[in-house]
């Protein structure tokens, strides 16, 4: 035995603990090293000074739509929420119902690749499995074929999908699990199915949601679109996903998404237009307020922002010096709720539907 080889072995066997226990590593990328962090920012803008709370998202850190109680329709603390998904940042995410009736979102939300409420205005920002981020006028349509036992097949399609109705509409909606276990109101006639496959047709009860299907609710004049829906039936539900023009827009591999809006800074300029987004609200058209928001570097990290008070021509400038190539205004006011370094930087002054949770065990 030469005493090379005996120096060369003996080396491995002392750097063995060492590579085993992980203190040597392949080296990581500036992306990989990078942390969620937070900090307060001095904005001069639009002719004001502004105290602005930021975090920093890296690109690639995981995020998904924070539910209240993990159902959609529902409310819950922000810190509870954040526990829930075991987040190490989140921000309030679309607008909803928060004064009278049910507290179901407005906006649009995809959830682990699955859409699972549709909104009809503003814009959407959206998330890819790679971490990658885009901003649009987002429009989702649902349509779908449903062939009987004979082989005969006809069409159908849903306005809402996890949405409770008014009494008097007239409306076409698709209950998924996200929902919970219930659709959460009585009325109408429900199509219950199972893998694809219609197992039962019924007047609903407040029927159960399968948690290997869903169920589609027809009111009112719309009633008569359940006729083609027979037993044993199979189901094929289509996505359409297109901008506020009608153009079709690549989302199909969008695995997270929130709506709000209005538009706030586009390719690094301000385009702010809410009535042109379908906004009518004084709250949003002219009057100041708190706001949160959310912003796409030109890194493509993410960034969160929350100030007390500014109006919406305010709030752009504000993100555009900020450095935002692409940014959004989420819902605010007392709905305005900012988490991250394990405290809360700014505490929403009611309970939330939806978040943006990003980091930590998310998925």
């Amino acid at each position: 035995m030469s005493k090379k080889w005996w120096t060369g072995a003996l080396a491995l066997v002392l750097a063995l603990p060492v590579l085993l226990s992980g203190a040597v590593s392949a080296p990581q990328t500036a992306e990989a090293k990078a942390a969620i962090s937070s900090k307060v920012q001095k904005v001069n803008a639009a002719g004001r000074s502004f105290s602005v709370q930021t975090v920093s998202i890296p690109k690639g850190t995981p995020v998904t739509v924070g539910l209240a109680k993990k159902q959609v329709g529902q409310t819950a603390t922000l810190p509870s929420i954040v526990k829930a998904y075991g987040a190490q940042a989140a921000i309030n995410g679309a607008f909803f119902e928060a004064y009278q009736g049910a507290p179901d979102p407005y906006g649009m939300l995809i959830a682990n690749g699955k859409v699972i409420h549709i909104g009809r205005y503003g814009t959407s920002i959206g998330f890819k499995a790679d971490g990658s981020a885009m901003m649009d006028s987002l429009q989702v349509s649902l349509t779908g074929k449903v062939t009987d036992t004979n082989g005969k097949s006809r069409s159908w399609y849903a306005t809402f999908i996890n949405r409770t109705p008014s009494a008097t509409s007239s409306i076409s909606i698709l209950y998924t699990p996200e929902r919970g276990a219930n659709v959460g109101f009585k009325g109408g006639t429900a199509v219950i199915m199972e893998k694809g496959v219609v197992i039962k047709k019924v007047p609903n009860s407040n029927v159960a949601i399968p948690k290997n299907g869903s169920v589609l609710v027809f009111t009112g004049n719309e009633k008569s679109m359940s006729d083609r829906f027979t037993v044993g039936s199979t189901v094929e539900m289509n996505y359409r996903y297109t901008n506020a023009a009608g153009q079709d827009i690549p989302w199909q591999e969008v695995v997270t998404a929130v709506g709000a809006g209005p538009r706030l800074v586009k390719d690094s300029k301000i385009a702010v237009n809410p009535a042109s987004e379908g906004f009518k609200d004084p709250k949003i058209l002219n009057a100041s307020g708190a706001r949160s928001g959310i912003a796409i570097m030109a890194d493509g990290s993410v960034m969160l922002a929350t100030v007390s008070g500014a109006t919406m021509k305010e709030w752009a400038a504000v993100m555009q010096k900020l450095g935002a190539k692409q940014a959004m205004n989420l819902d605010g006011g007392a709905s305005s709720g900012l988490y991250a370094s394990g405290k809360m930087l700014t505490s929403p002054g009611r309970l939330l539907s939806n978040t943006l949770v990003f980091g930590g065990s998310v998925r």
